[in-house]
């Protein structure tokens, strides 16, 4: 992909993004691929190095929240016909409330997710405390020649123990993909935000 190709590209795929940061952007990465040019690469090779358009857009969507994007969107839109306005109020009893029951419905299994996520984080803390809690009492018991429950306790505790490992790992791990989802799904919506209307 030659220079020309690339930047052409990028700031389609900025499109949403106010004029001046748009080309900014562009710019930058102009910059950038001139640079490498000069040191020695060749274009195409340039352009590669700089990586793939998706990743920098994704990068760039980093930056901007939702309601920034939705609402610069907001103002390039055209002004409303009075017919348009009508129909919007109208219909407004039928895709107000199926609207506001979508963004709840989303909205409540995200919270649900991550309110199951905290509930093994606590299920991971009470391992941890009661297998440290309990070792000692099992120690006392054991040196007071209470041989079998001191025993039992030790048991417990070190079993304790290491399901406080296990459940630390899969904690770990599904936060982390939780957290994924939710910058890939907020990258969607973004990008979404960012793509030309075809009608327009």
């Amino acid at each position: 992909m030659t220079k020309l190709e690339f930047l052409i590209r990028l700031k389609d795929r900025l499109n949403g993004l106010p004029e001046n940061e748009k080309e900014e952007r562009v710019n930058f990465y102009a910059e950038i691929i001139d640079d490498k040019i000069e040191d020695g690469l060749l274009e195409e090779k340039a352009v590669e190095e700089v990586g793939k358009i998706d990743d920098i857009v994704a990068q760039i969507l980093a930056d901007y929240s939702i309601i920034q994007l939705a609402t610069q969107k907001i103002k390039r839109n055209r002004r409303l016909k009075s017919s348009e306005i009508v129909l919007l109020s109208v219909g407004s009893i039928v895709w107000l409330p199926l609207l506001i029951s979508a963004i709840a419905v989303a909205f409540s299994l995200y919270a649900s997710v991550w309110a199951i996520l905290v509930s093994l984080w606590a299920v991971f803390g009470s391992f941890v405390a009661t297998s440290i809690a309990s070792l000692p009492f099992g120690i006392v018991y054991f040196v007071l020649g209470n041989l079998p429950v001191g025993l039992f306790i030790i048991s417990a505790s070190s079993v304790l123990a290491g399901l406080s490992i296990f459940t630390f790992f899969a904690c770990k791990y599904l936060t982390a993909l939780a957290l994924l989802v939710t910058k890939k799904v907020l990258t969607k919506i973004k990008s979404s935000l960012l793509k030309k209307e075809c009608a327009q």
